[in-house]
């Protein structure tokens, strides 16, 4: 904290406070039985949650909907009723204090086994107490662990700040005791997907919005709409950002405060169950019994977490001059409408400004870097045979690795990756366990892409640029910026920006110098530049190997479900005969956004079977 006071271009950060401190000092009973008086919305209609359900019947949303199905499928509209009654209590939450005073008490005392701290911003619990009074508050938390939620229903009851209504997936359903929990402390639940089935729409949307605009309780969702596997933010998903903005931009209510949280975990729980899932490995089904299995993680250390609680932003600031808000005059409010091209443009600019909020306030641990690095070294090791390792000694540093020595080891006082360097010398079995190694490390160099991502595009262009021409390098990095966007969460519509501000960061650290025309490497920029155009090395041999795939293997058609199998079989052959140098491109994540990429840029098409 000491260095940053020096730099004023640095915002002073908020403080963290160790929730966890008071309850290892203080009783947990005594916690969760203690009064919990939040405050609440200003214009909140007292309701309870089954008034909310005949409120979403009765709306003329729904009405009209009912009406619609009845006349393409001849139902009749009592039977429709009685189906959308069905769905409402299959999706509806049932907040009780009771079970939330269950979990109080039993999180303390699994949260005090697991983890060295938990540590909140208290400053951005006042400003999201303020913000609750104020307007409809919609809280987005990033996703990495299942623990997230339950998480942050604990922090907020901690802190006396109203209990929020979370959506989940239909799949906790599954575990049939832990769903009603779940559901009695706030979650509701939606299924997956259901593309064209526009009674569900109405109900799910009218449901939400209906909380929404009473003030029942704070809106809580995740932006990225499922865990991220690999550390490192996803693409954001609109329809929930679509449902909450939507009671503002019908003039329903004045306003809507957006809230991002960004969770950050010193080692996740999930981690190797992650790794063997991007491996393809099978992963259990989840399921109350599985739970309870997992109680062997209670014997583990898990460091500390750090929840940041950003800045509340008025979707009405966002909208204004983007959005004209006449249109919604021309129509009923009533009617579903496919939202008009500036309105889809603005949600999905305002998902990406919130998902880079949240990877802005993620708290880094020096184990990030630590990794990133032994994962650099490891990679030039293999390259040339030999088995150095980083001396490494300062007091944090050793701190993280015994909270990580599964994935390291320490030899002749260098620290290396807990894995042979030749790997061509294994058989397959090893093969996956060092696998499962390298992709845990690369899951926390992730975390700190963000930081370095638009900088190690500009490394990378200069790399491949023709000249130093600064317009060559310019196009050279749009067209890597470009191919990489459904890797990174780089903002639609921003490649100056993002140009610009990697220049400014290079020039800043005296890796770069500009004249009018061309773009100059200093002498000491070099390895700057190594380093950053390293980092996005494995991504780079990731999509090329897809490529290859495609050229050299995918003759015949392929069906989506086919893809990720047969593109593994091929990297695991070309690993395995030492002609790829980085083991990272087995994700299937990476996979995934490869394709995802080639489709977008046209490179693959898509039919129908």
């Amino acid at each position: 904290g000491k260095t940053r006071a020096l730099d004023p271009m640095l915002k002073k950060r908020d403080d963290f406070e160790d929730i966890l401190e008071e309850r290892r000092n203080s009783s947990d009973l005594k916690y969760a039985l203690r009064c919990y008086t939040p405050v609440l919305y200003k214009g909140v209609t007292p309701c309870t949650s089954s008034m909310l359900k005949s409120m979403v019947l009765q709306s003329d949303q729904l009405h009209y909907v009912i009406n619609q199905v009845s006349k393409e499928t001849g139902k009749a509209t009592d039977d429709i009723k009685e189906e959308a009654s069905a769905i409402l209590e299959e999706m509806a939450q049932c907040l009780q204090l009771s079970t939330v005073r269950f979990f109080a008490f039993t999180l303390s005392k699994a949260f005090k086994t697991l983890f060295r701290s938990i540590c909140v911003n208290e400053d951005g619990i006042q400003r999201l107490q303020q913000a609750i009074q104020e307007h409809p508050v919609v809280l987005l938390p990033s996703h990495r662990s299942y623990m997230d939620f339950l998480l942050m229903s604990y922090i907020l009851y901690t802190y006396d700040v109203a209990l929020p209504v979370i959506a989940a997936g239909m799949d906790f359903m599954g575990m049939k005791f832990v769903g009603e929990m779940l559901r009695m402390s706030g979650a509701f639940f939606i299924r997956r997907s259901f593309g064209g089935d526009k009674l569900y729409w109405a109900l799910f949307s009218e449901y939400v919005k209906t909380m929404l605009k009473n003030g029942f309780a704070p809106v809580e969702f995740f932006l990225e709409g499922t865990r991220s596997r690999t550390s490192k933010s996803l693409t954001p998903k609109l329809g929930l950002l679509n449902i909450v903005m939507d009671p503002f931009l019908k003039g329903e209510v004045f306003d809507v405060n957006v809230v991002p949280v960004s969770i950050s975990y010193e080692r996740v729980l999930e981690e190797t169950l992650y790794a063997r899932e991007l491996l393809g490995i099978p992963k259990p089904k989840e399921s109350t019994s599985g739970l309870f299995k997992a109680r062997k993680i209670l014997s583990e250390d898990y460091g500390s977490i750090h929840v940041y609680f950003g800045q509340p932003v008025s979707v009405r600031s966002l909208a204004q001059g983007k959005v004209n808000r006449c249109q919604f005059n021309l129509v009923p409010r009533h009617i579903p409408r496919r939202p008009s091209e500036d309105i889809a443009s603005f949600v999905n600019d305002s998902a990406y400004r919130l998902v880079r909020a949240q990877e802005e306030n993620m708290v880094l641990k020096p184990w990030v870097l630590v990794a990133s690095l032994l994962l650099q070294y490891h990679h030039q090791n293999q390259a040339a045979g030999q088995k150095r390792g980083i001396a490494l000694v300062t007091q944090v540093v050793s701190s993280s690795l015994t909270l990580h020595r599964g994935l390291v080891r320490i030899c002749e006082d260098k620290v290396q990756l807990a894995v042979e360097q030749d790997i061509t010398t294994y058989l397959s079995t090893v093969f996956y366990y060092i696998a499962v190694i390298l992709l845990s490390c690369a899951s926390y160099r992730n975390q700190a892409l963000h930081v370095f991502v638009r900088p190690a595009l500009l490394a990378l262009a200069i790399h491949t640029a023709s000249s130093n021409q600064k317009q060559e390098v310019f196009n050279s990095f749009s067209f890597l910026r470009n191919m990489f966007s459904n890797e990174f969460i780089l903002c639609p519509g921003a490649t100056v920006q993002d140009f610009e501000e990697a220049c400014y960061l290079l020039v800043k650290t005296g890796a770069l110098q500009f004249t009018q025309q061309e773009v100059l490497v200093t002498e000491r920029g070099h390895r700057t530049l190594a380093f950053l155009s390293t980092m996005l090395d494995p991504f780079l041999q990731g999509y090329q190997v897809v490529c290859r795939f495609l050229c050299e293997e995918a003759t015949e058609t392929l069906t989506e479900k086919q893809f990720i199998p047969a593109v593994r079989k091929f990297i695991k052959k070309l690993l395995l005969a030492g002609r790829l140098r980085y083991m990272e491109v087995l994700s299937s994540d990476l996979q995934k956004n490869s394709l995802a990429a080639l489709l977008r840029l046209g490179a693959v098409r898509k039919m129908k079977g």
